[in-house]
């Protein structure tokens, strides 16, 4: 009689467990179909926009000096960008400018090859740099 009992009772619960689990693994599984609606191509290959980063982070630092501090910025981004042909020293001086707000060189930030090349980086960027901290367009 108690192996019956037993028996029945082993029964009764793989039965409910079974319902229960099976019912768990349902609302589990439209959880899981709800969380992997189709998203948009566009939006997976979203790529980031380094002109408004750089902007971003230099403005804070243009603040206290300037009316239009991201309009500073986006003027020495575009001149750094069109002026400066070499990549390391471009993304240096991009560094150092949104660090910073100044333009900024480090030496350990470009290669020791190029390390001649940061003077002559600065003097190709010294007219358009005065002109964004002091003339800078007001229709951006």
């Amino acid at each position: 009689m108690f192996v019956r009992i037993c028996s029945a009772a082993i029964a009764a619960f793989v039965f409910a467990s079974v319902l229960v689990g099976g019912s768990a693994q349902a609302q589990v599984k439209g959880q899981v179909q709800a969380q992997l609606q189709p998203m948009p191509l566009r939006s997976l290959f979203r790529v980031p926009d380094p002109r408004g980063e750089f902007v971003r982070l230099c403005a804070p630092h243009m603040v206290g000096r300037w009316a239009h501090p991201e309009t500073v910025c986006g003027c020495l981004h575009d001149y750094a960008a069109a002026t400066v042909e070499d990549t390391d020293l471009r993304e240096a001086l991009l560094r150092g400018i949104s660090e910073t707000g100044v333009p900024t060189i480090e030496t350990d930030w470009v290669p020791l090859s190029k390390q001649s090349e940061i003077g002559p980086t600065f003097t190709k960027i010294a007219k358009p740099t005065l002109q964004c901290m002091f003339e800078p367009s007001t229709n951006q």
